[in-house]
């Protein structure tokens, strides 16, 4: 990824889905053993249902707070628990479906944070860190892919 300082929050978020997407191309020679990460665990169905699951979270909560709305809370499991479908194997199918959702999901996100002003970006509606805040937060979900790290 490039230096975050000089990256617009669009390019935050589409840098860390593709840092993601470049890491999970060597997943399907993952051997199915979880890995550990801080007091957590990893399998790249688990990496890349996190990474999806903060993607949609924080852009539920932004568009919320731009229409007036008080975000809803969520209730994701999030990394505290490791699933039945987290320990599959992760094939080339899943590989194509995680491209395809990641990645429009980036663009959602590129989408939505370009047509927003340096001001809105700065000084957002409603409760929490601004736009621009959440998404170099965002940026951060390269740790679940890097927890696995390059499995090749």
């Amino acid at each position: 990824m490039s230096d975050s300082a000089q990256e617009t929050p669009a390019q935050a978020v589409v840098g860390m889905v593709e840092h993601v997407l470049a890491l999970a191309a060597t997943w399907t020679h993952w051997d199915g053993r979880p890995v550990p990460a801080d007091d957590r665990v990893y399998t790249p169905h688990k990496a890349i249902r996190r990474v999806a699951d903060h993607l949609v979270d924080h852009l539920a909560e932004m568009e919320a707070r731009l229409v007036g709305e008080e975000p809803q809370p969520d209730h994701w499991h999030a990394s505290a628990v490791t699933g039945e479908a987290d320990l599959a194997p992760f094939t080339l199918q899943d590989l194509d479906e995680a491209r395809s959702r990641l990645t429009r999901l980036a663009r959602v996100w590129a989408n939505r944070l370009d047509a927003l002003s340096d001001d809105q970006l700065d000084h957002s509606p409603g409760q929490g860190w601004s736009f621009r805040q959440l998404a170099l937060h965002l940026a951060g979900s390269t740790y679940y892919a890097d927890a696995l790290g390059d499995l090749s």
